[in-house]
């Protein structure tokens, strides 16, 4: 089974870049504490409110073992978006769960840099296909703040079809939110 994937992303000015879609390690945390602090107030809107240690490499290490605890598990497949040695974002199927189901909870974030050059789209596209290929998930959902048309735009573009409305779904940025509920079916 082969969870890594290489993106190549062309950008409206007809250049390409390259990206690679890979499982997370433990090693990773110093990175992506970096790309969290980087990242601050880019995610502050979309995300759930964070301590400072959350941003450290300390705190990182910390949150790394736990996904890759439930990754060894087999409810969760957690992946960094790299370019070179940078990590730029974040992708992870979790809540996964097997027999008559066969279904994940889709979750992702990119770079500020990134955004709206079609990278967390060919994110999710490359994920939606080990989901189908290598995981043999019948159906990934996920969920979006009301008022994020540009992750509501990347679902749709993946084949995402919305169905429904949460009221009250998640506290992000400190308060209970609604949120938009979409759903791929994979075969």
């Amino acid at each position: 089974m082969s969870l890594t994937r290489n993106l190549d992303i062309a950008s409206a000015g007809g250049d390409a870049a390259q990206f690679l879609l890979r499982p997370l390690e433990i090693s990773d945390a110093s990175s992506l504490a970096a790309a969290y602090r980087r990242n601050r107030e880019h995610l502050a809107p979309w995300e759930p409110a964070r301590d400072d240690e959350f941003f450290s490499t300390a705190g990182q290490t910390a949150v790394l073992k736990g996904k890759l605890d439930l990754y060894e598990q087999g409810t969760e497949v957690p992946w960094v978006l790299t370019a070179g040695q940078k990590i730029l974002g974040m992708i992870t199927l979790s809540g996964i769960v097997r027999g008559p189901f066969l279904n994940a909870n889709l979750g992702y974030w990119v770079d500020e840099l990134c955004t709206g050059k079609g990278v967390a789209s060919g994110a999710v596209a490359a994920v939606v296909s080990m989901a189908a290929d290598e995981l043999g998930l019948l159906r990934i959902q996920a969920a979006t703040l009301a008022h994020n048309a540009a992750s509501q735009a990347v679902l749709k573009r993946s084949g995402f079809e919305r169905i429904g409305v949460a009221p009250s779904y998640l506290q992000i940025a400190g308060e209970w939110q609604d949120h938009v509920l979409f759903q791929r079916i994979l075969f």
